[in-house]
């Protein structure tokens, strides 16, 4: 009797950990890209003008013609690495559902031509911004946080810094 309640709470914790991986699995997939326009999180395809290719949204896969055949890879190809995908204009394809969305590309090519901009478009997430302020505002000081013995080159560091005190060349803060 104590071997098959055993079993049985192994069972039901097998089933229960399953189904919770399963839907971690699935809560990730489909979700636009934070480079995505906003308020289209239910489409399927975007299509890239600028680089004539398309972006499976389900997949999370781009969709490009290369070496004779139309290609899904989770990379731009090369000559399209530095391509801002913020900046460049996407065009929802609302009106195609199915796995191969290139089936239209001439339509799509013509209509939406290199350099198309539609309505302006919001990114679904936007980027992080540094400004120039942001990566250089770090003002710590270094000289003491080991444990090595910098008598000589923090001697060489106070005295420079008093004679600047001294003959008002303190710079920025000194004062």
């Amino acid at each position: 009797m104590k071997t098959i309640k055993i079993a049985i709470v192994g069972l039901f914790l097998m089933v229960a950990s399953a189904t919770q991986a399963q839907v971690s699995i699935n809560v990730n997939i489909g979700s636009p890209p934070a480079w995505g326009p906003a308020g289209y999180a239910e489409m399927e395809y975007y299509y890239l003008p600028d680089i004539e290719a398309y972006y499976d949204v389900r997949a999370s896969q781009f969709i490009y013609f290369g070496g004779g055949r139309w290609v899904r890879t989770t990379y731009l190809p090369r000559q399209y690495r530095n391509y801002d995908l913020y900046g460049g204009y996407k065009v929802v394809l609302t009106d195609y559902h199915g796995r191969t969305p290139y089936t239209y590309f001439d339509r799509h090519r013509v209509k939406y031509y290199k350099g198309y901009h539609g309505a302006p478009q919001r990114p679904y997430r936007p980027r992080e911004v540094y400004g120039y302020n942001d990566r250089r505002n770090d003002r710590r000081d270094y000289r003491h946080h080991d444990n090595r013995n910098h008598d000589k080159h923090d001697r060489h560091h106070d005295k420079h810094d008093r004679h600047d005190d001294d003959h008002g060349h303190g710079g920025p803060g000194r004062r």
